[in-house]
């Protein structure tokens, strides 16, 4: 890889980091709208200050509104991982005290343990379930055919 290539996909690597959540958006879209709706209502009232309301608005207000908006989301984002960390621990606690009280096989709690962890959220669960069943599907498509063949 040539360094022309490396710097590349390190500013496509951070300009993906960079994309703002819808929330962000909103709240961008909302604050600009009433910086120029404040603005050009002061300047149709005839005032003379109404320039100061852009500066202040631009680099003061929205800046303002984005860094409680990214606040948010941070902590409402921790709160979410504390949730599933929990939710993984239980659920790991429940496998151990079934293989304990002999309601599952070695077999069975490996596997179980195994699809636990690598489904860390409920979107991952769901695609996980989704790809078994796709292949679970075409292993029947597979069967089919073969005994129409024979």
């Amino acid at each position: 890889m040539t360094d022309a290539d490396r710097i590349v996909g390190d500013a496509v690597e951070d300009a993906g980091d960079d994309e703002d959540s819808a929330l962000e958006e909103l709240v961008a879209g909302v604050v600009m709208a009433l910086i120029f709706l404040v603005g050009f209502g002061l300047l149709a009232l005839g005032v003379s200050w109404f320039w100061i309301v852009f500066p202040v608005g631009f680099a003061g207000v929205l800046p303002a509104a984005l860094a409680l908006v990214r606040i948010y989301e941070s902590r409402r984002g921790d709160d979410a991982d504390e949730s599933m960390t929990t939710e993984t621990e239980d659920a790991l606690e429940t496998l151990r005290r079934r293989y304990a009280t002999g309601e599952l096989s070695e077999e069975e709690f490996e596997a179980k343990v195994e699809r636990l962890l690598e489904t860390e959220t409920v979107t991952d669960a769901r695609k996980s379930t989704a790809a078994r069943r796709r292949e679970s599907n075409a292993g029947e498509a597979e069967r089919e055919s073969a005994f129409d063949r024979d």
